[in-house]
């Protein structure tokens, strides 16, 4: 992808399940580096328009283009496919780790199918990012023994042993104790830092606000406000966000 393109571009995108429209004619861009956070209540599209960044839902009108991808195309082939989730990992609610596997195992297993790695060099790369997430010394542990935070510190290292350009996160705190929250939220701080593409749906406002550039806030499947994550979440336009922001008890952050 050229420096001057956007990592994610999408134009008048559509996604409806039935005669249940999800989103409706949404268009913006991410810039590679940036970190977007996707806001809004319950229902109102977010985790499907993260899951179109990645093919898992495909779009029923508009424009996708993904690292120069377009993922409108019905035809992209497996190969394409492959490719695409080689350069944009996921991060889910829930961790998705194999229990019969080791954490090392778990992370060498996507870099040795997919992108043919060695296994000496699948090895260096997942002791790597344990390390970066802080959790080298849980290598051999099996993912029963891991706090809740420890399981999705291990599925955020996971993404990164591809070695992805763009990294999208699905509510990562959504599914842990509030004392575990913390830990995850800084690994995400430092990918940012590092300079790390990431568009994240959370409901951590704080985080928001303090962590992404950007924030996006959805309503009824539509761009209800979009600007620099301080600006909107400090001093919000729209009746509908300050509402939003009001029930999640943090309108007045400063």
């Amino acid at each position: 992808m050229s420096e001057s393109q956007a990592a994610i571009q999408f134009q008048d995108l559509y996604k409806s399940y039935g005669s249940l429209d999800v989103l409706r004619g949404l268009s913006g861009q991410i810039e590679a580096g940036e970190v977007v956070a996707i806001i809004g209540s319950s229902g109102c599209g977010k985790s499907t328009l993260l899951r179109c960044f990645n093919r898992l839902e495909t779009i029923n009108g508009g424009q996708l283009l993904v690292n120069g991808m377009d993922l409108s195309s019905p035809d992209l082939s497996r190969k394409q496919l492959q490719r695409l989730r080689a350069q944009v990992g996921m991060v889910f609610q829930q961790f998705n780790l194999f229990p019969h596997m080791s954490v090392l195992d778990n992370l060498m297993l996507a870099p040795r199918k997919v992108l043919k790695r060695s296994a000496d060099v699948a090895k260096e790369t997942a002791k790597l990012y344990l390390d970066k997430v802080g959790l080298l010394e849980k290598a051999h542990a099996y993912p029963d023994q891991l706090s809740g935070g420890q399981k999705q510190r291990v599925a955020i290292a996971r993404a990164l042993c591809m070695e992805p350009d763009i990294m999208l996160f699905d509510e990562p705190t959504s599914a842990l104790d509030p004392e575990l929250v913390g830990e995850v939220l800084e690994v995400m701080k430092q990918l940012a830092e590092d300079g790390m593409t990431m568009v994240i749906v959370t409901h951590e406002m704080q985080f928001a606000r303090d962590v992404a550039s950007r924030v996006i806030f959805l309503n009824k499947g539509v761009i209800e406000e979009t600007g620099k994550a301080y600006d909107v979440i400090t001093n919000p336009q729209s009746d509908r966000l300050r509402a939003f922001l009001s029930r999640m008890q943090l309108a007045g952050v400063a």
